[in-house]
Parts: C-alpha cells; structure tokens; sequence
C-alpha cells in the first residue's frame, strides 16, 4: 500500500505539474510530459496517451519500460499503430475494447488482471503477449475531459510495479491522482490547442494580406514568402555563432516565432502601394510600355527621310545615313528603357540629343520627340523608378510601420513592429523612414534588412530585371557592406554560415548558383576569403 506521505508528495508533485502543464508551448512536449507524469506517479511500467480525432482515438505517445518502446511524443521514434475506430460500421459503439469504452462513457477503468477480466476484449493484448513475451496484467484506463466535459483523449497506463517489482493493481489513491493529473492535463492540452487554432488563424489572416498583395502583384507576393524563410536562416546562424561580437545573441522558440510574424509582414504596406508603380517593368512604363509610341515616332521620321528621298531633298547616301542614325537612336531609347544597367552621363546626352529631334504629329503641327516627362523617366540612372514613383514605393515602410503599431501586440510579439519596420534602415542612419543607426536597432531588424536586400537581388520574377547569380549578388551585398548599408558582422556570418548558399539551393534556379571566387568579393577580408575559398574547393 502507498504510505500517506507518498501520498502527500506525489499530491505536491501533481500541483507542480500542473502549474508545468499551463506553461507547456510545444504540442508534442506536453502530451508526453503528460504520460510521462501519469506513469511516475503509478509506478507504471508501460502506458499510451491516445488523443480523439473525429470518431477515433489516435496514438500520441507509447512507453514501456520492459520492451525499450519510446514512440510518439517531441523524443520518440513515429508510431505506425492505425486510430482505434470508436464505433462499428453499424454505427454501435466498439466499447468491447477497454479505451474505446472509456472515451464513450467517459469513466475511469480499473483493471486487475486483462487475463482473467470479463466484459472487454483482450484478445489483441493476449496476441501481442504472445508474440513478445510480455505479460500485460493491470490497466488503468482515465478519460481525459475538457472543461465542457467532453472527452479529448484517453491515459492508459500498464502495470503498476511494487518495491521488488512484482505487477500490482493500481491502488485508489493512486487512481484518484492520475485522475486529476488527467483532468488537468486535458485543460493544459485544450488551452494549446485553443492557443495553436489562434495562431494558426492569425497566421492565415496574415497570409490573407500577403495574397491581397499578391493578387496586386504576384512579384511582391513571392517576396513575402521568401524574406521571412531566409530571415529565418541568418537568424538561426547567427544564434549558433559562439564567437565573435555576435557571440551573445540567441533565440528561443517564442523568439523565433516573433520574427517569423515579423517577416511575414514586413511588407504589409505594399498592400496601399498603386500596382503600376510596384510593378512598373520598364522606365517608359505606365498602364502600357510607351516605348511603343515612340516606336511609332521614330516610324514617322524613317517615313519623312523617305519622302524627303524622293523629292530629291536627300540623296540615296544621306537617306541610307538618316536611317542608320535612326535605327541607332531607336536602338539606344529602347535599351534605356529596361533600366538594366547602371545610366552613365554618355547615354543620358545622347538621349537629351535624340529628345531634341522633332516630329509631325497626327495634326500636323511639329512636336519635341521626347516630351519632358519621358525623358525623365528614360534618363532614370537606375532601375525604372523615378523619383516620385520611388517616394511612393518608400512609403510602404511607413504604412507597415504605421499598421502594425496600431494593433494591440501581445507581450511575447511586441516587437513586431520594431523588426519589420526596420528592414529599410541603414548602418550608418541614412537609410529610412527613421533614419536609424546600427546601434539604434536590433538584430533581429539589421537580419531582416540583409534579407530583404539579398532576395530581391536573386529575385528572378521580377518585371524590370533578371535574377543576379550569387556572386554577382554577394558582390553587391559587399559593396553594401562597405557603404555602411548593411550590418558587417552579420554579412561575415552569413558567409561563414553558408545561409547565401542554402537559400538559393532553396529558392533559386541552378543557373543562378555559381561559383563565388571569394578574393573578389568586396568587404570580405583576406583571412575570411582564404577560409572560404579553402572550404569550397
């Protein structure tokens, strides 16, 4: 017989656990510290924890001290048993097995011996005995119930063992603590569960905002599908970095979910953003490619160099000369236009020379070539933005920033806002919309910023560029880094760490993964650029 003091310490055992249970963020972990518990209170030497799924119970988690058995749960090997149906194809209930019994009455059995037991069927227990050796003898089967009283799993646990190891009955005390460790486990489990179906919901709202965005623009989409996974990457590196100035940084589950949230919307503000300015693929770009109308012009003067060729006002040389020079300019407006390569002041003069042509109109009054505003767009030195469309783009960051404060964070994401609004900002202050320096802003936003900057380089789905290969865009991340725009000591850990590598290996098309030749890459120092050249050969 279990002594009262045994009794009292178990009771102080079983307040501990629960206040353990109410803490418990990870699904797995608590249904096994459950069993686990339930199995050291009863001195058990085998037990299941089955939860119900529809019209079924579901093995969680299976232990059994004699057999080495440690299936199911955060630890153990997957277990390959099928649910146990509760009811028949006729629709009665299979109570003639013990835990389907339990879960339909919801009442505690106790059994003695399953051998000499009447009313349940054993004979699946006796064959399993029989082809291990065992000798299943005393079950104590507790229905877990949640705070409405419905039954949400079942605790079996299997022969008690006394001091010299023979098999007993689990006594009533005992009974009676497994019974309220079950009854409180079950409040544990349907708080995770209620907490999980919250997160999960706040998770597909969020993913609702990224697929509005998406439907804007299915390039942006995709970047807020990436960022947050390759965030996820560095910042795990980083966590596992023990030397260095980053030595001290970690993370923990909570932690790494804040800035899972964090990278999934640190763009929400593209959501206010105008489509033809997130996706405008080309300088000349507005609901159409205006490249098109000045096709149509440069059609207009090779039409007026002919007729002028035939009036005798140009001889066969100068037309053939007038042509040429206009399949250049043409050539020259059309290359500008993609916004490709960096804009030199060559190109911009030439195409200030090819704006001062003029042109006959469908009216016939004479016309500059290129008005104003195309040019400016078409001498946009790099990208396809031009100052005004980049304002509006820049202004994303401030929505996100603006949205997300505005909602009641609870404590454990309350940096949110921090991290995603920060992802724009520069080491050195100039970078915006706060103008942060380095030492104003966590890791975790300077981790983002780095992201951010390294997917849109390999970005192969944009409209206006082709996606860099690697070297060629860790080679801009280096200048990046020399320039202040980017954390150094992050940058070296994301080299050192591989992460630019299982990113792309991830995420990117094999033409795009090539070989880095470290030596050339800026911001890399000669000691790590050996290392990493050593290691990639």
């Amino acid at each position: 017989m279990t002594s009262e003091t045994e009794i009292l310490s178990r009771l102080e055992t079983l307040n501990a656990i629960g206040v353990a249970l109410s803490h418990e963020r990870d699904l797995a972990t608590l249904l096994e510290r459950i069993l686990e518990a339930a199995r050291d209170f009863a001195d058990a030497d085998g037990g299941t924890l089955y939860l119900r799924e529809g019209d079924s119970l579901r093995f969680e988690v299976l232990r059994n001290d004699s057999l080495g058995y440690f299936m199911g749960g955060r630890h153990g090997k997957p277990i390959q048993f099928p649910p146990i149906p509760l009811h028949r194809e006729d629709g009665s209930g299979n109570d003639s097995m013990v835990v389907v019994h339990a879960a339909l009455s919801g009442q505690t059995i106790n059994i003695a011996d399953a051998y000499t037991a009447e009313g349940y069927d054993f004979s699946g227990t006796r064959a399993f005995d029989a082809k291990t050796g065992y000798r299943s003898q005393s079950f104590l089967t507790v229905p877990m119930k949640d705070h409405d009283g419905q039954v949400i799993g079942v605790l079996q646990l299997i022969n008690a063992k006394g001091p010299d190891g023979r098999i007993l009955v689990f006594e009533p005390a005992i009974q009676q603590l497994v019974e309220s460790l079950a009854s409180q486990a079950a409040i544990a489990l349907n708080n995770r569960r209620l907490i999980d179906q919250l997160e999960t919901l706040f998770e597909a709202l969020i993913n609702l905002i990224n697929t509005a965005i998406d439907e804007k623009s299915p390039y942006t989409g995709g970047h807020c599908e990436r960022v947050p996974a390759l965030t996820t990457l560095l910042a795990d590196a980083v966590a596992r970095t023990k030397a260095g100035p980053l030595a001290d940084f970690d993370m923990s589950e909570a932690d790494r979910y804040e800035l899972k949230i964090a990278g999934l919307l640190h763009d929400c503000g593209k959501i206010t953003t105008p489509v033809h300015v997130v996706d405008k693929a080309t300088k000349l770009q507005t609901l159409f490619d205006r490249i098109e109308l000045v096709d149509t012009r440069f059609e207009v003067l090779k039409r007026d160099a002919e007729i002028a060729l035939l009036k005798g006002e140009l001889d066969q040389a100068a037309y053939d000369a007038r042509l040429s020079q206009l399949d250049a300019d043409r050539e020259a407006v059309r290359q500008a236009n993609t916004g490709g390569e960096f804009l030199g002041d060559d190109r911009i003069a030439a195409l200030q020379r090819i704006a001062a042509h003029t042109w006959r109109g469908p009216d016939g009054s004479e016309q500059p070539f290129l008005s104003a505003e195309e040019l400016d767009n078409l001498c946009i030195r790099r990208g396809t933005l031009n100052n005004a469309e980049r304002e509006i783009i820049n202004h994303h960051i401030t929505m996100t920033i603006r949205l997300l404060e505005a909602l009641p964070w609870p404590k454990h994401l309350r940096n949110v806002p921090e991290y995603a609004g920060g992802h724009h900002e520069r080491m050195d202050g100039k970078g915006y919309p706060r103008g942060l320096t380095r030492e104003q802003m966590s890791v975790q936003a300077r981790v983002m910023g780095i992201a951010d900057i390294f997917e849109a380089l390999t970005a192969s789905d944009r409209p206006y560029k082709p996606g860099k290969t690697l070297s060629e865009s860790l080679t801009i991340l280096g200048r990046m880094k020399l320039d202040h725009h980017v954390d150094p000591d992050l940058f070296d850990v994301f080299l050192r760490e591989k992460v630019y590598l299982e990113y792309a290996e991830r995420f990117l098309p094999a033409e795009q993964i090539d070989r880095v030749d470290w030596s050339k890459i800026p911001g890399v120092s000669p000691e790590l650029a050996a290392e990493l050249n050593r290691r990639d050969a």
